[in-house]
């Protein structure tokens, strides 16, 4: 078992020093930090680490469904998050532009021939046959 701990729905008042004085009644607490958003206001959940896997596993056991400053604790085992793309779907790979299909399907060229590019493409070529029809 990890010997940090998640914590969360916590009350946005509540602060580091708060959940550290929580859980020092299961033992030895090496940090604790609620996690703020940009603004600095309280996300609603933060982190606590115990000095070992024992007082970490007596300290879930005991806060998880624990109520504190009127609200219901759920404290589970920390996890660590993959790092996550903001790209979009991740399952495929990206070929740039908004060309979907696979590397085989493209068409050859020195940029992607998605939806974004057809637009302006289609437009040049009716001003470049419109110009040849009127010159």
């Amino acid at each position: 078992m990890n010997k940090r701990l998640y914590v969360g729905n916590l009350d946005y008042a509540t602060e580091g020093k708060d959940l550290e004085e929580l859980f020092a009644s299961e033992g030895t607490v090496v940090y604790a930090k609620v996690i703020t958003g940009p603004d600095g206001r309280s996300r609603g959940f933060g982190f606590v680490e115990m000095e070992t896997e024992e007082q970490a596993q007596k300290a879930m056991e005991k806060f998880n469904k624990y109520s504190f400053k009127d609200r219901t604790l759920v404290v589970n085992e920390a996890r660590v998050i993959e790092k996550r793309s903001f790209g979009g779907d991740d399952r495929r790979p990206s070929y740039g532009g908004d060309d979907r299909r696979p590397q085989g399907d493209r068409p050859q060229g020195d940029r992607p021939q998605g939806d974004r590019f057809r637009g302006k493409e289609d437009l040049n070529f009716k001003l470049k046959k419109l110009r040849k029809k009127f010159n």
